[in-house]
């Protein structure tokens, strides 16, 4: 694999991971408003809706639905960093394949603690 086919393919690989994220949002966005927006927001009260990634499907149809979407953008670059992690193994390139394992696992150690 050449290095502009590689660059090609991971350009693709984003692009296509933030339309995606886009249209999620988009589409989670429109139906919150649809169904949620002649309602009156009730401030004097914080209800902390998210205690973790396990609770997403407890949150309502449309905000689960942007949270996906946000979900999946946040996921894109971490797509990116995995997939240059399998082409420089097959490049056999160990050095690459050690620094990206290493920036791989401080994304996949930021998420789950974050």
């Amino acid at each position: 694999m050449t290095d502009q086919k590689l660059e090609q393919i991971v350009g693709n690989l984003l692009r296509t991971g933030v339309t995606a994220a886009a249209a999620v949002v988009l589409a989670g966005g429109a139906w919150y408003v649809t169904t949620a927006g002649a309602g009156i927001a009730d401030y004097r009260r914080f209800r902390p809706e998210t205690a973790g990634l396990h609770s997403v499907f407890a949150l309502p149809g449309p905000q689960m639905v942007i949270l996906l979407g946000l979900l999946l953008l946040i996921i894109t670059p971490v797509a990116r960093v995995a997939f240059a992690l399998v082409a420089f193994a097959l490049e056999r390139d160990w050095a690459y394949v050690g620094i990206t394992l290493a920036v791989l696992a401080v994304l996949l150690y930021s998420i789950g603690v974050g």
